[in-house]
């Protein structure tokens, strides 16, 4: 298959196929309804296909659609691997595939939950409040959360350039993106408390882990970075050890710390360092594989639509439809090439991921 041909045209389509190829590699698939029902009525379900293989062996984590909408292409990486795995299953570890963290943005092209939760924002560490966002975040909400439906004729990039020029990039991304805890129905918004996913992660990462000492998840985004680039995005907080031996297996100039000056950004309520602290007998090395895509302001243009959609706009109308589909090719692009392109590439940092424990 071409490798463009990996991506799903829906959640159900993408849900049903993982299912078929995880039972053509005869491992075991359990779906865990999380999220409601989707466009057609389907129980939206959190899929995990574990490959057979000793308890205390090496995990490695593969996970898709934490941001919902990135579905679309971790899932299409996660069948193009799953394909090749039929003619030489991985050796000397055990693998975890979680296909649709978030089934409900997956599936209702939102980058978060049922909740207007940001899964990425909501993993907080024991004793951190679900309150507060960034005071410049504050001062932009007008900007970034406008109640009202989305117009193609707001002067949009006029007022970002104004907002740009005021307070500079990197304040600005760090400001929108770190993670707020105060405006529900606002863009990046935390949550009030744990969500369903977090919950279920609370049952069931141990079960995942079995007896292993040692455990790679590797996270698969879309939405930051050049077009058809990647980076492999770590915890800033890292130890340097730790931070040579992920360098070692993905490439220098290819792993970043998640911090100001890199392609991302600080964020509160990570689920990487969230899944370490729950482990403490575990090495866990959460990376962030991020595909890049249009520019950031382009995607965020974007999330400012939908969003103003969801909640302002009529549902089915054609506004609202249009800033979904435009929310799915910021996030997804339609382009045979770029698609070709990171399915490849995405395949390439799990090899390297599994090569080191052949």
């Amino acid at each position: 298959m071409d490798d463009s041909d990996w991506f799903s045209p829906t959640y159900e389509a993408a849900r049903d196929r993982f299912r078929a190829a995880a039972g053509d590699l005869g491992w075991p698939c359990q779906p865990i309804p999380l999220g409601g029902r989707g466009p057609s009525g389907d129980v939206l379900t959190l899929d995990v296909a574990r490959s057979p293989g000793r308890d205390d062996a090496p995990v490695l984590l593969i996970s898709s659609a934490l941001h919902g909408i990135e579905g679309f292409f971790g899932s299409a990486v996660q069948l193009a691997v799953m394909h090749e795995w039929k003619a030489r299953p991985p050796a000397g570890l055990r693998v975890v595939l979680l296909h649709a963290l978030n089934p409900y943005g997956f599936a209702w092209l939102r980058r978060t939950d049922a909740d207007n939760v940001d899964l990425n924002r909501n993993f907080l560490l024991p004793g951190e409040e679900y309150a507060g966002a960034p005071e410049l975040y504050r001062r932009i909400d007008p900007f970034l959360n406008p109640k009202r439906p989305p117009s193609r004729w707001e002067p949009v990039a006029c007022k970002g350039l104004a907002l740009l020029a005021r307070y500079g990039s990197g304040p600005l991304r760090q400001a929108i993106a770190e993670g707020q805890y105060d405006y529900p129905q606002g863009l990046f918004f935390g949550g009030s408390g744990p969500s369903p996913l977090q919950e279920l992660f609370a049952g069931r990462l141990a079960e995942w882990l079995g007896g292993t000492r040692h455990a790679v998840h590797i996270d698969l985004h879309t939405g930051l970075g050049r077009w058809g680039t990647y980076k492999i995005l770590v915890d800033p907080q890292l130890p340097a050890g730790r931070m040579a031996w992920i360098v070692d297996r993905f490439g220098q100039g290819i792993v970043e710390r998640s911090e100001p000056g890199s392609v991302a950004y600080r964020v509160r309520g990570g689920i990487g360092p969230w899944c370490a602290a729950c482990c403490p007998t575990v090495r866990y090395d959460y990376i962030c594989a991020e595909f890049g895509t249009y520019s950031s302001f382009r995607v965020l243009r974007g999330l400012r639509a939908e969003n103003q959609a969801h909640f302002w706009g009529r549902p089915g109308d054609d506004g609202t439809r249009r800033a979904k589909h435009r929310l799915k090719e910021l996030l997804g692009p339609a382009s045979p090439t770029w698609r070709r392109t990171v399915v490849a590439r995405g395949r390439c940092v799990i090899e390297q991921a599994v090569a080191r424990w052949a």
